[in-house]
């Protein structure tokens, strides 16, 4: 039996899953050796930044408001903004994951590198917008301060 399945194991098959696993150790090595990293860049000064809260309204909606002032910066109608709602919905459920409430902001910021990130100080949990493209990181964009001093200037 044992001379039946060595006959029947394909030769070629398993010569090529050999080479892309050697292929993959040595390329790992190479990277290593070459003393490039994976570790991510310090982030750019932040310029501006503002603190967020999302309310779920009764029609479907989301209103944006400032955390600082209770103003309402925009209106989200129901079925509207996906790119918004899916961000929010993955953050919210990471705190409720957690057993953390509402109750504390959302924290955008605008870099000076023009790169934007939204961050839940709650579950330390945050997300490089720009990497979701421009008409993406727009939607965000817009609920940042005018001008760098105009509201909330982050101290980081």
């Amino acid at each position: 039996m044992n001379a039946s399945l060595q006959a029947k194991l394909p030769i070629v098959p398993l010569a090529a899953m050999a080479t892309l696993v050697l292929s993959c150790l040595v390329g790992v090595g190479a990277m290593r050796l070459s003393g490039m990293s994976a570790v991510q860049q310090a982030d750019a000064p932040t310029l501006s930044a503002r603190q967020l809260r999302f309310e779920d309204r009764d029609d479907g909606g989301i209103a944006v408001l400032d955390a600082g002032n209770g103003a309402l910066l925009t209106s989200v109608a129901p079925g509207t903004n996906g790119f918004l709602r899916s961000t929010m919905r993955g953050l919210v459920r990471e705190r409720k994951r957690q057993g953390i409430g509402p109750e504390l902001p959302f924290e955008l910021l605008g870099r000076a590198d023009g790169r934007l990130t939204l961050v839940d100080p709650g579950t330390s949990r945050r997300i490089d917008l720009e990497s979701f493209g421009p008409t993406n990181s727009a939607v965000f964009a817009r609920l940042l301060p005018k001008s760098p001093g105009a509201d909330h200037v982050a101290q980081r």
